[in-house]
């Protein structure tokens, strides 16, 4: 997913922009990375994997804050409104660009009020379900959601997030029913899942191979074109449904001024 030297591809950029656009010192104090979604999905995986390798590259601290909740829009806002300074990032996804559509109430414009400062990756997703579902691949669950349909839910991470977009694709795709059950954050709904509340989820590959060997939940299929090195015992969605693919996308931003 990520390597140290996308890190410290990353720190580059940033220190050569800061450097050109302000005359003082760039970065004068630690960093604040603000990740606005809850602890152990993709975003906030990411976000401290590369901390490391950027502190060493700026030559100051890196500092994860989770800031979940309203599909990403709590953290991205207050990135939006810090100072301009360089100090405050952002680890956005995906999610943001389609809460632009999707959450007009949102209290500010993606890319009038924050700016692009690096891409970081692509990663795709896992289809898990509780044990006590009974099913065991995903031709059977598609077969269990047709013969009951609108019965089973399906947990997220919030309206418009990209596990949120890859159930509905998959419902789609797949010509069932099923519920969304949106959660404040991919924790929240991880454990919900864990804890059999809810029956199924889409969410990230990293956090829930842990899982899946561990037998709190079970793994049917990921989300990507080939299977993924971490689950490489596991099909993906396209080898049932043609076609399919559904990933999260990250990046750092930073405020526009």
């Amino acid at each position: 997913m990520f390597g140290r030297r996308t890190a410290l591809a990353i720190g580059a950029a940033a220190v050569a922009g800061a450097r050109g656009a302000a005359a003082q010192a760039w970065p004068s104090r630690p960093i604040r990375i603000i990740v606005p979604f809850g602890l152990g999905g993709s975003a906030d995986v990411a976000g401290r994997f590369l901390a490391e390798p950027l502190s060493q590259a700026f030559g100051q601290p890196v500092v994860i804050e989770n800031r979940p909740g309203a599909g990403g829009t709590i953290g991205a806002d207050a990135v939006a409104k810090a100072a301009p300074d360089g100090h405050t990032l952002l680890l956005m996804s995906n999610t943001h660009t389609a809460n632009e559509t999707l959450l007009p109430g949102r209290p500010y414009v993606l890319m009038r009020d924050l700016a692009a400062v690096a891409f970081i990756n692509v990663a795709h997703h896992v289809l898990v379900v509780h044990p006590s579902l009974g099913v065991n691949s995903l031709q059977e669950l598609i077969a269990y959601c047709k013969a009951n349909p609108g019965r089973l839910d399906y947990a997220s991470s919030g309206p418009g997030t990209p596990y949120h977009v890859a159930g509905e694709i998959f419902r789609a795709m797949a010509g069932i029913e099923i519920t969304h059950i949106p959660f404040r954050g991919s924790n929240e709904a991880r454990t919900a899942l864990i804890a059999g509340q809810v029956p199924m989820m889409f969410d990230a590959i990293p956090t829930m191979a842990e899982q899946a060997r561990g037998g709190r939940v079970r793994a049917l299929a990921t989300t990507g074109p080939q299977r993924s090195p971490l689950l490489p015992d596991v099909p993906t969605v396209a080898e049932v449904l043609p076609g399919y693919e559904a990933s999260i996308w990250l990046g750092l931003m930073a405020p526009a001024a």
